[in-house]
């Protein structure tokens, strides 16, 4: 016999999916795993991301698909509920390292793409 139980999480899946768009190709630097002591963001190219971050003994997280870019900056959530990435320097490449600063904090990005 079939019941419901599984149509309200496989649905919830499927919206949480369309919710969110992949990095567009001019914004493809900003792929990777970035850290900083106390602050970590990974961004993967279909535009998931997982941030947190650890300040003065309280932590935040954020697990949410990419909205949209304005500029340098990115906007990240799910329906109305959406956060704004501040980024003061866009990814660039000093002496063969990759940094980034989001939201006043140096990131360096630490995968091999």
């Amino acid at each position: 016999m079939r019941d419901g139980r599984y149509l309200v999480p496989v649905l919830m899946a499927a919206l949480l999916a369309a919710c969110g768009v992949a990095v567009p190709p001019e914004k493809s630097a900003y792929v990777g795993e970035w850290k900083a002591e106390g602050m970590s963001l990974l961004i993967t190219r279909d535009g998931s991301i997982d941030y947190r971050r650890l300040r003065k003994g309280a932590s935040t997280s954020i697990n949410a698909p990419l909205k949209a870019f304005h500029g340098d900056d990115f906007d990240v959530g799910i329906g109305p509920m959406t956060t704004t990435f501040s980024v003061s320097s866009p990814p660039r490449q000093i002496d063969g390292v990759w940094k980034m600063t989001v939201d006043g904090v140096e990131l360096t990005r630490v995968d091999r793409r």
